[in-house]
């Protein structure tokens, strides 16, 4: 089964950069827009001089470029860096106080993002990216 899988190896690598990509960027929009349903019971959106601020930009836009593959390395570690921030910031050491273990403090989506995103920043887009298509063109 391994082997017959691996030759699709180049394609899930693809899909899967998109789809983290749309993902990360929706987060982003949530955060300083409040399109889908936007943040907390009110669905608003962040002040945008703020960390949840900052956090959106760096979401929405990397998500962005990310999916399109678009400086992929840099912006993935970035987001990994925003994504590892943000599950010892808002999880670990979050309002119910110290709980480091993803199963007592929610933060299963921060960590999986960050480790994804770095990822990502070490193997970079994939073929099917604007990356590629600009390492081609040069």
């Amino acid at each position: 089964m391994n082997g017959a899988l691996a030759r699709f190896q180049p394609q899930a690598h693809i899909l899967m950069r998109i789809a983290i990509g749309v993902l990360f960027w929706s987060n982003g929009a949530k955060k300083l827009f409040g399109w889908f349903g936007g943040m907390g019971p009110d669905g608003g959106s962040a002040e945008l001089m703020s960390l949840m601020g900052l956090a959106g930009i760096i979401e929405f836009f990397g998500g962005l470029a990310v999916a399109l593959g678009l400086f992929t390395q840099p912006v993935a570690f970035i987001a990994a860096g925003e994504m590892a921030v943000a599950y010892f910031y808002g999880h670990v050491f979050g309002p119910e106080g110290l709980k480091w273990f993803w199963w007592q403090n929610q933060g299963e989506r921060s960590a999986m993002y960050a480790w994804i995103m770095l990822y990502l920043s070490t193997v970079g887009a994939g073929g099917f990216s604007l990356d590629a298509w600009r390492a081609r063109n040069r």
